[in-house]
């Protein structure tokens, strides 16, 4: 059996990247994920800093963009046309920054950096693309933070999955008794352009489907 081994120190989990499964990212959970160690902080704790890793599948070379250093977080980064965008929160400056990560020059180059007070808490604090903003869904409520804002309520059993320009797409779920899923679109505003049953999945190349 070939294996080869990964030098990960420590990190014991990674997922996928891109859609074309050629990064893949993992990080150690020191104070657990961003939005516990956002807790933790405000528990005036000390935060040690996470370490968060890309490794190519093609070589398994493992590269990581930012060293760690205390009180910073890094949240889920997302893959962006050759690029990687990185989340991180710096807990005792109070900001929040997304980075931009060119893998073939290892380059770090900051997008925006927002103070932390922009949002309620961390949870689900997440980049997205298609174009790239950093959004926040919490309960019954959804947000897009940057880099124009928007902010209405969505269902209990909705959770977006993607954005395509100004449209909006959630998968809703039911159980009565059956289990079902439903694709909903909405717009910037949170109202609902389309509603059709059926499960979303997004596909390498950027295709979606949905599967009925």
């Amino acid at each position: 059996m070939n294996v080869q081994t990964i030098q990960t120190r420590g990190i014991s989990y990674l997922s996928p990247l891109d859609d074309g499964l050629t990064w893949y990212w993992g990080t150690d959970y020191t104070s657990g994920d961003l939005y516990e160690a956002e807790k933790l902080f405000a528990q005036r704790h000390r935060i040690k800093s996470n370490r968060l890793v890309l490794v190519r599948s093609a070589d398994g070379r493992l590269l990581e963009p930012v060293s760690p250093r205390e009180g910073q977080y890094f949240g889920r980064p997302v893959y962006d046309n050759g690029t990687i965008v990185l989340l991180a929160v710096d807990f005792p400056a109070g900001e929040i920054q997304l980075l931009r990560f060119e893998p073939e020059r290892e380059a770090v180059t900051p997008i925006v950096t927002l103070p932390r007070s922009t949002v309620k808490d961390c949870y689900n604090l997440m980049p997205h693309t298609a174009p790239l903003c950093l959004t926040r869904q919490a309960g019954d409520r959804f947000q897009i933070v940057w880099p124009e804002r928007a902010d209405f309520p969505i269902g209990p059993a909705e959770t977006f999955c993607f954005r395509d320009g100004e449209r909006l797409y959630f998968s809703r779920w039911h159980e009565d008794p059956d289990y079902r899923e439903e694709a909903v679109v909405r717009a910037m505003t949170g109202e609902i352009l389309e509603e059709t049953p059926g499960s979303l999945l997004e596909l390498p190349g950027g295709r979606k489907w949905l599967l009925v």
